[in-house]
């Protein structure tokens, strides 16, 4: 008989394949509470100069971009100027005059998107006259609230304390001076306006 060696096929036991480093797991939007200061300065987020990207780095950077866009985001959105849906009016209205006054076929001109905003603004307009939201304006001005602050009270008309601080709970937070005796001033000025409107 002839002695058979063992295979070269079967010789060497299979070696497991290298396991590729885990990657970081980190959320694809990540949400921050930020200081007045922090909001001002969140455009100017950077990554040190000796950032050297590795293996699986690129997870890493992707979620610092994020968190930098996001904070960018925020802080645009707080400095951006808002219009409340009886101002919108105001102006979709004048430019819906425009419109059927310069066209030969004002159908033809006008698009549904257009018409159904106008429509939207309209119906959802808590004041109608153009001097009373000139002075809804500038009355809610007055309180120091952040842009988005006042079209929400504007829009909703709150007729309470109560009302407008679970609509707009940011103008009671820590550090505002928002007291419950200037809310209910404020809140009593716009129902005035609305009344004698």
């Amino acid at each position: 008989s002839v002695a058979v060696g063992p295979s070269p096929l079967t010789s060497h036991t299979r070696q497991p394949a290298p396991s590729s480093p885990a990657r970081p797991q980190v959320s694809p939007s990540v949400h921050l509470k930020m200081s007045g200061e922090e909001e001002e300065n969140a455009a100017e987020l950077k990554i040190g100069e000796g950032f050297q990207p590795s293996a699986g780095s690129h997870v890493f950077c992707s979620s610092i971009l994020v968190l930098a866009l996001d904070t960018f985001a925020l802080a645009e959105f707080l400095k951006a100027k808002c219009l409340m849906n009886c101002e919108v009016a105001l102006i979709l209205d004048h430019k819906y005059e425009q419109l059927q006054q310069t066209a030969e076929d004002p159908t033809t001109q006008i698009s549904q998107v257009f018409e159904k905003s106008l429509q939207y603004v309209k119906r959802f307009s808590r004041y109608r006259n153009p001097d009373a939201v000139r002075q809804v304006r500038e009355i809610l001005s007055r309180y120091q609230l952040a842009e988005f602050e006042l079209c929400v009270l504007g829009n909703l008309c709150p007729e309470t304390v109560e009302e407008a601080i679970a609509m707009v709970p940011s103008i009671k937070t820590k550090g505002r001076t928002h007291d419950d005796d200037a809310i209910e001033k404020m809140l009593n000025d716009l129902a005035l306006i609305k009344k004698f409107e």
